[in-house]
């Protein structure tokens, strides 16, 4: 199982000041294929916007507190934000949560095509986003 860091996700309530600072300031580009493959009715219609250093994404997230309350699930990635990890065997992963004893939210493919993701907190309460892309 191979785990790469894939993005970090950046919640505001003011979107498009951030895309604007990051493809300004730090010369990131945007990723608009991203937007594409968004699934839009699985309870998070936010505004994101997506920008790239050609190798790791940030995805700068409109901030909606409500999401939980939406999909009936206990971690909301977009209250806070959060760092995301891509896997190659998302089960395998699971696994080791529970051998563990990290208890996670399964949100299947609820944000983008093709893309199963859980959420669960690291230690200090931080939201960790794993997904393995599906064909």
């Amino acid at each position: 199982m191979k785990l790469t860091l894939h993005h970090v996700n950046f919640c505001s309530t003011n979107v498009d000041a951030m895309d604007k600072f990051y493809r300004d300031v730090l010369d990131l580009d945007s990723e608009p294929s991203m937007n594409a493959n968004r699934v839009m009715g699985q309870g998070y219609p936010g505004k994101v916007s997506f920008v790239t250093d050609g190798t790791t994404q940030l995805h700068l997230a409109e901030k909606d507190l409500k999401v939980g309350f939406r999909t009936g699930q206990v971690i909301n990635p977009v209250e806070r934000g959060h760092i995301a990890f891509r896997t190659d065997d998302i089960a395998q992963f699971k696994k080791r949560l529970e051998e563990n004893g990290i208890t996670y939210c399964d949100y299947g493919a609820w944000a983008m095509k093709g893309w199963e993701q859980i959420f669960f907190y690291d230690p200090d309460g931080n939201i960790v986003e794993v997904h393995q892309v599906h064909a």
